[in-house]
C-alpha cells in the first residue's frame, strides 16, 4: 500500500486530499458506501480483477464515462466493462487486446491523449459542417422557393448552374475546410460528451436560425425591393432585372462564404479565426472559392446566365454578406438558456397544433387507405381469376401458366424413364485389383 500510494503521488494522482485503498477492503463496502467514496477514490492497491470491474461498474452507474487501461489477462473484465478499454499492443496478453476497444500499437500512454483528442476534433468537425449545411440549404430552398412563387415565369432567382455551384460550395469545399482543423491542447479542457447528448447543441441551433434568418431577410430585400432601392426601372430595361438577380445570386454566396468563418467555432466565444493560420486546407479553399465566384461573375455570365456587376453592385453585395461576422457576435451575445426558451416554446407550440391536424388527417384518410386496401387486394383476386381462366386457351400460356405444376410431375416421369435407360445401355464393370 505504501509504494503504490508513493508512486501515485509522484506521478501526479495522489492528491493530499485523495482516498488510498485496498482491494480487499474495497470489496467489502456496500454500494452506497462506494458511491460516496469514489469521487475521492485515486487510488486502489492490491485489487482482484473482480474489484476494477466492480470499480469500473459503480463508476459507470454514477454517470460517468470510463476508459481503462491495462496489459494483462487479471484487466479483461474491467477492459471490458469500461466504456473505452484501452490495451498494450506490444506487451498486452491476447485476453486484454480481445476485451479491449482501442489497441496501443507503440504501448505509449501519451497515444491515449491523441486519441482523445483526434475524437472530440473528429465530432467538432461534423458538427461544423452540418451546422454550416443546414444554414445554406435553409436558405436556398426558401430563396429558390419564394422567389419561383413570385415569378410570374415561376422561374427561381437562382438557375440550375448557380444552384450546382452553390452545391459545391456547400458540400465539397465546405466539409474539406470545416473538416481540417487539427486538434488543439485547448480541445482538452472540455467536459467528455455524454453519450446521450445530442449532436446539435442549444448554440449550434442559435446559429444555424439566426444567420439563416439574416441571409433570408438580406436576400428577400434585395428580390423584392432592390429595384426600388437602387432605383432600377426593371420593366423598361430587361437587363437591370437580370442584374438584380445575379446581386441576389451574389450576395448569397458571399454570405456563405463569411459565415464559413462564423462556423470555425461550435461554442459563444468570439475568436473565430484563432489558428487559422496552421490550417493551410482551410486558407486555400475559401481562396478558391472567392477566385470561382469573382470570375463566375466577371467572366460566366454566359454559362450561369447573369449580369457583369460594376463596382457600386459589388460593394452592395460585399456589403450585405459582410454583416454576418457582426451578425454572429450578437447572436453569441444571447445565452443559450433564453433562446433555449424561446426555441422550445416555439417547437412546443408547433407540436401543439400540429396533433390536433396528425389525427384529423389520420381520422379523415384512414377510411380512404382501408378503402384502397381493399379494393387493390379485390383486383389482385379478380386479375388471378382472369389468369386462371385462361388456362389452356393456348399452348404457349398453358406451358408459361403451369410450369410450376408440370415440373414436379416430369420429373417423377424423368426418374422413372432414367433408371430404365440407364439399366438398359451400361456397359458391364470390371473390377481389377493392383498389378
Amino acid at each position: 500500500m505504501t509504494t503504490a500510494v508513493a508512486i501515485a503521488t509522484e506521478c501526479g494522482i495522489k492528491t493530499p486530499d485523495g482516498i488510498a485503498m485496498e482491494g480487499p477492503k474495497f470489496r467489502q463496502l456496500s454500494d452506497e458506501e462506494m458511491d460516496r467514496i469514489l469521487p475521492n477514490l485515486q487510488v486502489l492497491a492490491r485489487s482482484s480483477p473482480e474489484d476494477k470491474r466492480i470499480l469500473v461498474a459503480r463508476l459507470k452507474h454514477l454517470g460517468e464515462t470510463v476508459a481503462v487501461t491495462g496489459d494483462g489477462t487479471n484487466d479483461g473484465p474491467a477492459l471490458r466493462t469500461a466504456d473505452v478499454g484501452f490495451s498494450m499492443g506490444i506487451a498486452g496478453t491476447e485476453v486484454a487486446k480481445e476485451a479491449s476497444s482501442i489497441i496501443l500499437l507503440d504501448d505509449n500512454f501519451k497515444s491515449i491523449v491523441t486519441a482523445i483528442c483526434w475524437g472530440r476534433a473528429v465530432n467538432d468537425a461534423v458538427a461544423r459542417f452540418l451546422q454550416f449545411q443546414i444554414t445554406v440549404n435553409i436558405t436556398a430552398v426558401c430563396l429558390a422557393f419564394v422567389s419561383a412563387l413570385a415569378n410570374e415565369d415561376n422561374e427561381s432567382v437562382l438557375n440550375a448552374v448557380q444552384l450546382l455551384w452553390v452545391n459545391l460550395i456547400m458540400d465539397t469545399f465546405a466539409a474539406l475546410a470545416l473538416a481540417t482543423d487539427a486538434p488543439t491542447e485547448k480541445i482538452l479542457d472540455r467536459k467528455p460528451t455524454p453519450k446521450s447528448a445530442s449532436l446539435f447543441t442549444m448554440t449550434m441551433w442559435k446559429m444555424i436560425i439566426g444567420q439563416s434568418i439574416y441571409q433570408l431577410i438580406v436576400t428577400f430585400t434585395l428580390y423584392f425591393a432592390g429595384a426600388k432601392i437602387l432605383n432600377y426601372d426593371v420593366a423598361a430595361d430587361h437587363h437591370l432585372q437580370e442584374q438584380l438577380d445575379t446581386i441576389v445570386f451574389n450576395t448569397f454566396v458571399w454570405m456563405q462564404i463569411f459565415n464559413e468563418f462564423n462556423n470555425r467555432r461550435l461554442d459563444n466565444k468570439f475568436n473565430i479565426f484563432e489558428g487559422i493560420h496552421k490550417n493551410y486546407w482551410f486558407i486555400g479553399i475559401n481562396v478558391l472559392m472567392v477566385g470561382g465566384q469573382v470570375m463566375i461573375i466577371f467572366v460566366g455570365d454566359v454559362a450561369i446566365g447573369g449580369e457583369r456587376l460594376n463596382g457600386e453592385q459589388w460593394a452592395i453585395c460585399i456589403l450585405c454578406a459582410i454583416f454576418c461576422l457582426p451578425w454572429a457576435i450578437v447572436l453569441r451575445c444571447i445565452p443559450d438558456r433564453h433562446f433555449a426558451v424561446v426555441f422550445n416554446g416555439v417547437l412546443g407550440a408547433v407540436a401543439f397544433v400540429w396533433k390536433p391536424i396528425a389525427k384529423a388527417m389520420k381520422f379523415v384518410f384512414s377510411p380512404v387507405r382501408k378503402a384502397f386496401s381493399a379494393t387493390w387486394a379485390a383486383l389482385r383476386r379478380f386479375c388471378s381469376r382472369i389468369i386462371k381462366s385462361k388456362k389452356g386457351s393456348s399452348p404457349e400460356e398453358l406451358e408459361i401458366e403451369t410450369h410450376d405444376e408440370e415440373a414436379p410431375k416430369l420429373g417423377k416421369d424423368k426418374e422413372e424413364e432414367i433408371p430404365q435407360a440407364t439399366h438398359a445401355n451400361l456397359p458391364p464393370i470390371t473390377l481389377t485389383g493392383p498389378s
